[in-house]
Formats: structure tokens, C-alpha cells, sequence
């Protein structure tokens, strides 16, 4: 047999040596097909993406039947907004498991986008999830989604200036200004109170919490009373806090970032943000480690402090081709011992009561106790399917009052006529 036969011959046993190990390779994966794939839609996670990712793998080793492919969407909130409400009308089944704004929930369940999950939880284990975040996700009677992690706002403090000058932290906004006219002048470059105050959601978050704190509302008993004279006194000290120099003009462009940064820098005595500040504030390194407090907000003298309610919620695709493994990994996310594992590794602060007398979570997050108290007062914006047209209404009409453009009474009135418009027309 010539050279060239024999190098012929061996080209060819090489090859179907090879197809042989291909098509091996290729069958193995029969038991992968097997496996029902869902698609779990979400925003961008807070530190390592690896870290969440082994909780799902947890999920998958657990479920063998189950494979979960995760797709980030942008972290703006709009954004998402937009993505599911173009997709969800079209009635996509692309992604089958989805995480919601907890403002979201009644606009989704009307429009007939997601699943009922009230078979997902006993009447027992809702009464382990906080009131505020139970109301946000029901929508006439029926649970819609499953709280997943919990946001409020929350007053932050510098500690070692108030324990300086002899103050404690305030309960009262009045406290908060006595407190800031009296340290800001014998300290160098320092604000006294910053806050969200640019025309966005943060800002209706913040107004909100200064409504409530004087027993103010936009919705009571069904009743539109956003235009009370409790929340009018309360816009116009919001606006007074930057006329007198205890906030910076500047918090009427600011979100939550710029605060935290300034802040962080040690250019104010007091700010308004979210909890996940706090691990920030206490990381190796930081200039701020054990010179910060936090406290609920401060309210109007006799009135109760409520703050906003934040934070995200589970809910399956109605029109998922997968709803059942779909609702498994809603129930494996929101279930005690996950919610722990995110706490502990991620941060989020979990949405079941019984977790903050968890010893261990206690022990790695001292600071969590604290927050208790002020979830449980945590109150959702306004529950209505209607919420995002409210919010565009309520967001310029809110800007205009701390900006010095409309006074209060002509804003809030202004407000409460195109509320009203919104919620007659669909009657």
C-alpha cells in the first residue's frame, strides 16, 4: 500500500473517530433537554453576580427537572418598567419568572399579566411577611406576587458630631433643624440635611414620607385628600428646608447615589437614603467606619414617622409555558432560609418578620434589628393600577413646590385635579 493510501486511510479513521466522539458529546446533554428551562428576568444585582448565581445553581441541584437561565435588565426602573409592560402586552412567553417594583404589582395583575400566586402562601406564612409589602403585592383580595427583598427609607446620622455637641438623634423634624443650625456653623463644609430631590420616583418617596409624618395622605378610604392641609404644611417645610439653608439646593437634582457620596465625604450631618448604604459606610476602609447612625425618620410633633416602602417583588409570566417550575423557584427565593443566604451574602433585607430574630443574622448584621421596627411601619406608595400615571403627575407637580416654582396650595390642588382625571376616566 502506497504512502499516500496509508496517510488516505488513517485521515479517514481519524475523522470518524471523531464523528463518533461528537455525536457521543452531543447525546449526553439528552438528560439537559429533559430538564424544563425557565427564564428568571431581573435587575441588576447588587455586588458579585456569582454570589446570586450560586443560590440559583443551589436551586438547580435541588430541582434536577429544573434549569434556570437568569437575563439582566437595565438598572434603571423606567427601563424595566418599559421592557415588561412592551413584552407582557405582546403576551411573551420569552421569560417566565419576573422581578417587580413593588409599585408595579396592581398594574401588572389588572392588565391580567401575571399569575394569582395566592395558593404560594398560607394565611400563617403571610402573617410572616411585613403588612406593607403583603398590601403592595394584593390586588382585590388575591396575592399577585411574593415579596422578595425590603426597602425604607431611613435617617442617616453622623454619631460622633451629635455625641460632640450633645444631641441625640432626632425624632422630630423640628429636632433634626435645631440640631443641624447648631453643629453646621462650627463645623467646616458641612450640610445639614440631603435628601432625593430631583424630579423622579425617589422624589414622591421622599414627599411621602413628609405627608405621612404630619398625618397626611394622597389616598384615604378611597378618597382623594392629597391636597389636605396637613400635607400643605408639610411641602411647604420641605421647601423651607432649603430656603433657610439647612439643605443645599442641590438635593433638587440629586438621587440617591450623589447623597450617599456626599455624605460619605463628611459633608453632611443627616441624609435621607435606603439601607444598603450602611455596609458601605462600615467597609474596611471607609472614612465614616463607626462614626454613622441610623434611626427612623423624624415625624411632625405627635404625629407617627412612616417611611416609604421600597424594594422588589416574584412574579410569574400568565403566559409562561413553564408555570410550575416557574413557581418553584419563586417559592425557593422568597423562602426563609434563601432570604437569609441573600441577607447574609448579598445584603437584601429580607421580607419575612421572623428573620430579624434570627440569631446568626443578628449576630453578622447588628444593625438589622433596628430596621424591624421601621419595616413594619414602612407604608407602599399609593395601591393602584393606575400608580405610574399618578407618579408622572405627581413628580413635576412636587419639583415645582421644592424648587420655589408653584407655592404648595397651588401645586397640590393642581395635583389632585389630574389624579382625579386619571381615576374617573375609568370608571
Amino acid at each position: 500500500m502506497g504512502t499516500r493510501s496509508t496517510i488516505f486511510i488513517a485521515a479517514i479513521t481519524l475523522l470518524c473517530f471523531l464523528l463518533f466522539i461528537g455525536c457521543s458529546e452531543r447525546k449526553r446533554p439528552s438528560e439537559e433537554a429533559a430538564r424544563s428551562i425557565i427564564v428568571f428576568k431581573h435587575g441588576k444585582i447588587s455586588g458579585d453576580p456569582s454570589i446570586f448565581r450560586a443560590i440559583l445553581d443551589r436551586f438547580e441541584s435541588e430541582n434536577p427537572e429544573i434549569s434556570v437561565r437568569e437575563e439582566t435588565l437595565p438598572a434603571s426602573t423606567d427601563e424595566q418598567h418599559q421592557f415588561y409592560t412592551l413584552n407582557l402586552e405582546g403576551r411573551t412567553s420569552d421569560f417566565d419568572v419576573l422581578s417587580m417594583d413593588v409599585i408595579w404589582v396592581p398594574e401588572f395583575a389588572r392588565a391580567g399579566w401575571i399569575r394569582d400566586l395566592s395558593h404560594l402562601a398560607s394565611e400563617q406564612e403571610r402573617s410572616d411577611f411585613f403588612p406593607g409589602p403583603m398590601e403592595a403585592v394584593t390586588y382585590r383580595g388575591r396575592m399577585y406576587a411574593v415579596p422578595w427583598y425590603l426597602d425604607a427609607g431611613v435617617l442617616y446620622y453622623r454619631k460622633d458630631l451629635l455625641d460632640k455637641y450633645g444631641f441625640s438623634p432626632p425624632r422630630t423634624w423640628n429636632g433634626l433643624v435645631e440640631a443641624a443650625q447648631h453643629i453646621t456653623p462650627r463645623e467646616k463644609d458641612l450640610y445639614g440635611y440631603i435628601w432625593q430631590g430631583k424630579q423622579y420616583e425617589g422624589l414622591v418617596c421622599n414627599v411621602l414620607e413628609f405627608f405621612w409624618g404630619n398625618g397626611g395622605d394622597v389616598l384615604k378610604e378611597g378618597r382623594l385628600v392629597i391636597d389636605s392641609r396637613e400635607n400643605m404644611e408639610a411641602a411647604a417645610f420641605m421647601r423651607n428646608l432649603i430656603e433657610s439653608g439647612i439643605t443645599p439646593p442641590l438635593v433638587t437634582t440629586a438621587m440617591e447615589e450623589p447623597t450617599r457620596h456626599i455624605f460619605g465625604n463628611g459633608r453632611a450631618l443627616f441624609m435621607r437614603n435606603w439601607p444598603y448604604v450602611w455596609n458601605i459606610y462600615n467597609a474596611e476602609g471607609s472614612p465614616l467606619r463607626g462614626k454613622v447612625g441610623i434611626a427612623p425618620l423624624p415625624s411632625f410633633p405627635g404625629k407617627t414617622p412612616i417611611s416609604t416602602l421600597g424594594g422588589w417583588q416574584l412574579g410569574v409570566n400568565r403566559f409562561s409555558r413553564n408555570p410550575e417550575a416557574a413557581e418553584k423557584l419563586v417559592r425557593f427565593l422568597s423562602s426563609p432560609d434563601v432570604q437569609k443566604t441573600a441577607a447574609i451574602t448579598i445584603g437584601y433585607k429580607p421580607t419575612r418578620r421572623s428573620l430579624y430574630q434570627d440569631a446568626e443574622l443578628r449576630a453578622m448584621q447588628p444593625f438589622i434589628v433596628s430596621l424591624h421596627d421601621i419595616f413594619m411601619k414602612a407604608r407602599p406608595r399609593p395601591v393602584s393600577p393606575y400608580y405610574m400615571m399618578m407618579t408622572q403627575v405627581m413628580q413635576p407637580e412636587f419639583s415645582a413646590i421644592i424648587s420655589g416654582i408653584r407655592s404648595p396650595e397651588a401645586a397640590l390642588a393642581s395635583t389632585r385635579r389630574q389624579i382625579q382625571h386619571i381615576l374617573e376616566a375609568d370608571r
